[in-house]
């Protein structure tokens, strides 16, 4: 059965405001700035007993980063419609903006639906909707011609329910953009893949963050078979 929840936001603290520099294209991210308050809250808590949630998307992770960077050197057409996974605070889904699109932001957690809307409006764009969305158990009538998705292969038990959504929801010529700091189930990833009928191939890509940091990751995109 689908889940979703909203976390309190009266446990999320102050936030902040941060500039992100993509490729050379500056987006305005706002998040909260105390998580562990977030972790703490009995509603959290309990969501964590029922369904092992945690709330992933108060950071900016440097897939996300990786994932808006291939995003904005990606030639778009006009108006096509766009859907991100698992968006958390929707930078990538601000990158698509940029580009052209119409946006879907998709969550589990309806709290992140509202910094992903709010990051949106923040730099100057409208032509997007939120969907309170389990990615699990998609709508039966959902179907677009790109998916993002950054980080969402951290467990090995979202693998499989993730390649089954995106085959499911992308169109016949349609691409997944998937990123990940490859971690430890990236084979899994490629192994599911591949026994859902999809093809894919992998790019190398990097992400900086605040203080120097480098990480390295790959960028997947996800075809249906030709």
């Amino acid at each position: 059965m689908p889940r979703t929840m909203t976390s309190p936001p009266e446990a999320l603290g102050p936030t902040e405001r941060t500039l992100v520099l993509v490729a050379d294209q500056e987006f305005i991210m706002e998040r909260p700035t105390q998580t562990d308050r977030l972790l703490d809250h009995p509603y959290v808590q309990e969501a964590f007993a029922a369904d092992e949630y945690l709330p992933y998307w108060t950071d900016l992770w440097p897939a996300a980063r990786m994932l808006a960077k291939a995003i904005v050197h990606q030639s778009w057409e006009p108006g096509q419609e766009v859907l991100e996974l698992g968006c958390g605070l929707g930078l990538p889904g601000v990158a698509a903006l940029f580009g052209g699109v119409r946006m879907i932001f998709s969550d589990y957690d309806g709290t992140a639906l509202r910094f992903a809307e709010n990051n949106a409006i923040l730099n100057g764009y409208t032509s997007f909707r939120t969907l309170l969305m389990d990615w699990r158990c998609p709508p039966p009538d959902l179907r677009v011609s790109v998916i993002l998705a950054s980080d969402l292969t951290y467990e090995m038990r979202n693998i499989e329910p993730l390649v089954k959504t995106i085959k499911r929801v992308m169109l016949p010529e349609g691409t997944c953009l998937l990123t990940d700091p490859d971690r430890t189930f990236a084979t899994a990833l490629c192994e599911q893949v591949r026994a859902a009928g999809l093809a894919f191939t992998t790019e190398i890509t990097h992400a900086g963050e605040p203080g120097g940091r480098r990480v390295r990751g790959t960028l997947y995109r996800i075809r249906h078979m030709s």
